[in-house]
C-alpha cells in the first residue's frame, strides 16, 4: 500500500479510527478513575564498613560495602522485615501484601539504597517507610555482629528519612491517557485496514471499469435533497449534481458521435443505487438541451416514476401492451418542458413475458420514431430479468454502481446478465459519490470545461458542415455549463442555443 493509498484509506475510514481511539481513551479514563490513589514515601540508606588503617584496607572495605548493598536490597523486600514492620506498627495486612508495596534499588558502584513504599494513605506510607528502615538497621546489626560481641564489620545508617508525600504517584493520568491515545490510534488504523481489506464494494473508477469492461459515463455526487425531490430543475440549477448530469448527457453523445444511442435502459445490480433518480435527471438534462424526451417506467413490479413526478400511475406501459389504451392516451406531459412520461401502468401478473414480447419492442420503436430520446427506468438486474430483456432491444444500457454499497460480485453478475442476452452496455454511472474536497470525487466543472470551450466549438462547427452526418447539417445546442455542442436530431427545428 502506497502512502497516497494509506492517506486515502484514513480519510475514508476516519470514523472507524476516531471511534476506536475514543473508545480506548475512554477506557483509559475509566481505569484511571477506578484505580485507588497510591502515595509513595521514600528513604535512603547508607552502607558502611569499618575503616582500615591503610589505603588497601580502605579499598577492600569499600568493595565489601558495595557487595553488601546487593544482599541488603534483597533483605529489604523480604518477608522477615515485612513481618517485623507489621508487628511494630500493628498493621492490618499480611507480610506478602506489604512486600508487594516495598521496593529497594541500589545504584551501581555505590553504597546507597533507596527504599520506596506505596500506600493509599500518605501518612501511613511515611510511617511504614521509616519503620521499615529502622527495623532494617536493627536487623543488619543483629546479622553482622559476631557471636563474641565484637564490633560488626558493616553497618547501615538511615541517611534520609521519609516525609509525607503531597500527591499520589498512582494512577499516572497523563501516562495512561497518552498510552490510550497511541493504542487507540493503532487499533483504529488496524481496524480500518482490516475493514478495507474485507470490503469488496466499489469505491474507485478503476474497479468499475475493470468489472464492467466499459468506461464510466458519469459520476453523480451525493445530494441529500434528492431524497425529497428526485427531479432537478435544470433551468436555474448549476449545482454540482446538476452539472454531473449535464456531463453525463454530453458523454452519451460522444459515445457514438455519428449515431448516438437514443433508446437507453437505466438499470442497476441491486435496489437503492440511484437508478430512478439517474433516469429522471438524465431525461431532464436531455430535455434541457432542447431534445424531445420520453421517460418510460419499465419497472412493472415496483413502479416509482409516477410518485416522483406526481403523475397518474394506473394507465401506462402495461396498459398499452395489453391493448387497454393507445400510446397517445397513455403518454403524460410533465411540468418540465420537453419531457413526456409513460408510467408503468397496472402491475401485470407476468411482467417478464410482457416486456419480452414483440409488442413491447414495437412500442419502444414507436417511441423512438416520435421522440429524440427514450429513457427507460428498469428493474435491478439481480432481482429479476426484466432489465436484461429490455436492454436486449435497446440501443444501450447504463448500469448504476453506488459508491461504497454496490459489491463487486453483484456488479459482475449484473454485467454477465446483460452479456448473456446480448444487451449492449454503454457504460457505468458511479452514483452517490462523496463530495469531500480534494478527493477524486470533487467537482469543479466550470474551471475544467472553461479550458475546453474553444475546442468544443470547433467540434460543433465541423458537425454542422459534415455532409455525412445522418442528422443532416443540423445546428447544435450548447451544453449548459460546459460549452460542448450536441446534435439535436434531424426532425426538429435547427437552431443554436448558448448558455447564460
Amino acid at each position: 500500500m502506497s502512502l497516497q493509498e494509506f492517506i486515502k484509506l484514513l480519510r475514508t475510514r476516519w470514523i472507524t479510527v476516531c471511534v476506536a481511539a475514543l473508545s480506548v481513551v475512554l477506557g483509559a479514563v475509566v481505569i484511571t478513575l477506578l484505580t485507588t490513589p497510591m502515595y509513595q514515601a521514600s528513604t535512603r540508606l547508607f552502607v558502611s564498613t569499618t575503616a582500615g588503617s591503610s589505603l588497601a584496607e580502605t579499598y577492600q572495605g569499600n568493595r565489601f560495602s558495595q557487595e553488601r548493598v546487593k544482599s541488603y536490597a534483597e533483605l529489604l523486600t523480604g518477608e522477615t522485615l515485612a513481618q517485623r514492620t507489621i508487628d511494630k506498627l500493628d498493621l492490618e495486612m499480611g507480610a506478602a501484601e506489604l512486600q508487594s508495596r516495598v521496593s529497594a534499588s541500589a545504584k551501581l558502584d555505590t553504597v546507597l539504597i533507596n527504599v520506596a513504599v506505596l500506600d493509599p494513605s500518605p501518612v501511613r506510607a511515611r510511617d511504614i517507610a521509616n519503620t521499615l528502615s529502622d527495623e532494617f538497621v536493627s536487623m543488619v546489626r543483629e546479622l553482622e555482629t559476631p557471636g563474641d560481641g565484637a564490633a560488626a564489620d558493616a553497618r547501615v545508617v538511615v541517611e534520609q528519612r521519609a516525609s509525607i508525600p503531597s500527591h499520589p504517584v498512582i494512577p499516572k493520568t497523563s501516562r495512561n491517557l497518552g498510552i490510550g491515545v497511541l493504542l487507540g490510534l493503532a487499533l483504529g488504523i488496524g481496524l480500518a485496514v482490516i475493514r478495507d481489506m474485507l470490503d469488496n464494494t466499489v469505491k474507485d473508477r478503476d474497479a468499475i471499469e475493470r468489472i464492467t469492461g466499459a468506461g464510466i459515463v458519469g459520476t453523480v455526487p451525493l445530494d441529500k435533497d434528492r431524497r425529497k425531490q428526485p427531479a432537478i430543475s435544470f433551468d436555474n440549477d448549476n449545482s454540482a449534481i446538476a452539472e454531473a448530469f449535464r456531463k453525463l448527457r454530453t458523454n452519451l453523445h460522444f459515445l457514438a458521435v455519428d449515431n448516438p444511442p437514443r433508446v437507453i435502459v437505466v438499470t442497476s445490480s441491486m435496489p437503492s443505487e440511484g437508478k430512478s433518480t439517474t433516469a429522471i435527471n438524465l431525461a431532464l438534462a436531455l430535455a434541457e438541451a432542447d431534445h424531445k424526451v420520453v421517460l418510460v417506467d419499465g419497472d412493472m413490479r415496483r413502479p416509482a416514476l409516477h410518485r416522483y413526478l406526481d403523475l397518474v400511475g394506473p394507465v401506462g406501459f402495461s396498459t398499452v401492451l395489453s391493448g387497454g389504451a393507445s400510446l397517445n392516451e397513455a403518454l403524460q406531459k410533465t411540468r418540465f418542458s420537453g419531457l413526456s412520461v409513460l408510467t408503468s401502468g397496472t402491475i401485470p401478473p407476468n411482467p417478464s413475458e410482457l416486456l419480452g414480447s414483440q409488442s413491447a419492442r414495437k412500442l419502444l420503436m414507436e417511441l423512438r420514431s416520435e421522440f429524440d430520446y427514450v429513457i427507460v427506468d428498469s428493474t435491478p438486474l439481480l432481482a429479476v430479468t426484466d432489465a436484461a430483456i429490455l436492454g436486449a432491444g435497446a440501443d444501450g444500457v447504463l448500469i448504476m454502481a453506488r459508491y461504497g454499497q454496490t459489491r463487486r460480485e453483484q456488479l459482475t453478475h449484473a454485467v454477465e446478465s446483460l452479456r448473456n442476452v446480448g444487451a449492449p452496455l454503454l457504460g457505468a454511472v458511479f452514483t452517490l459519490t462523496p463530495t469531500r474536497r480534494n478527493t477524486a470525487y470533487t467537482y469543479s466543472y466550470y474551471g475544467e470545461y472553461g479550458s475546453t470551450r474553444s475546442a468544443s466549438n470547433e467540434v460543433s462547427k465541423s458537425r454542422q458542415s459534415d455532409p455525412n452526418n445522418p442528422a443532416g447539417p443540423s445546428s447544435t445546442v450548447g451544453e449548459p455549463g460546459n460549452g460542448i455542442a450536441q446534435p439535436t436530431g434531424g426532425r426538429r427545428r435547427k437552431r443554436e442555443q448558448t448558455d447564460d
